[in-house]
């Protein structure tokens, strides 16, 4: 893989389509994976434009329970709101 030439908007690097499998692969140069931060295992939108130019488009990866609890401080945390009792709710 070699560098094609820089871009002011971005990096452009030309690669080579390989089999893989029933498939057909693509590998990411380092520098680009970096730069739009994927790695192993990441997942990305393809989008065909109608010019025939791919683009690739990194998910946004949800966070686990466990990162979201994580972020659970003493200083980020509300005390409980009480709302009253309405209707025939059993307590």
């Amino acid at each position: 893989m070699r560098e094609k030439n820089r871009k002011k908007e971005g990096l452009s690097m030309s690669t080579t389509v390989q089999k893989w499998g029933n498939s057909l692969g693509i590998r990411i140069p380092s520098q680009i994976a970096e730069r739009i931060a994927v790695s192993q295992g990441s997942e990305v939108d393809l989008i065909v434009s109608d010019d025939h130019s791919l683009i690739v488009i990194p998910k946004k990866k949800k966070p686990t329970l466990e990162e979201l609890l994580a972020q659970c401080k003493v200083e980020n945390r509300h005390d409980e709101i009480d709302f009253g009792v309405e209707g025939k709710e059993l307590l």
